[in-house]
C-alpha cells in the first residue's frame, strides 16, 4: 500500500513538473479579462436567447403545418 502511494505522489510530481512550462498570467491580463466577463456573458445570453426565439418560432411553424388545427377546432356548422 506504502508503495502504492509513493509511486502515486511520484506520477503528481512528475506532472506538475510538465505542467510548470505554462504561460504564466500577469495582473493586468488577469484585470482585463475579468473586467470582459460582464460582456462575454450579455453577448452569450443575448445569441442563446436570440437562438430559442428562432427554434421557438420554427418549431411552431413545424408544428402548424403537420397537426390539424382545422379539425380539432372546426366548429360544426347548422344546415338550417
Amino acid at each position: 500500500m506504502k508503495t502504492m502511494m509513493m509511486i502515486t505522489v511520484a506520477v503528481l510530481l512528475t506532472m506538475t513538473m510538465a505542467k510548470s512550462d505554462e504561460k504564466t498570467n500577469t495582473i493586468t491580463e488577469v484585470a482585463t479579462n475579468v473586467v470582459a466577463v460582464p460582456g462575454k456573458v450579455k453577448d452569450h445570453l443575448t445569441n442563446e436567447w436570440q437562438d430559442i426565439k428562432e427554434y421557438q418560432a420554427n418549431s411552431w411553424a413545424e408544428t402548424k403545418q403537420r397537426w390539424p388545427w382545422n379539425k380539432i377546432f372546426k366548429t360544426e356548422e347548422k344546415n338550417d
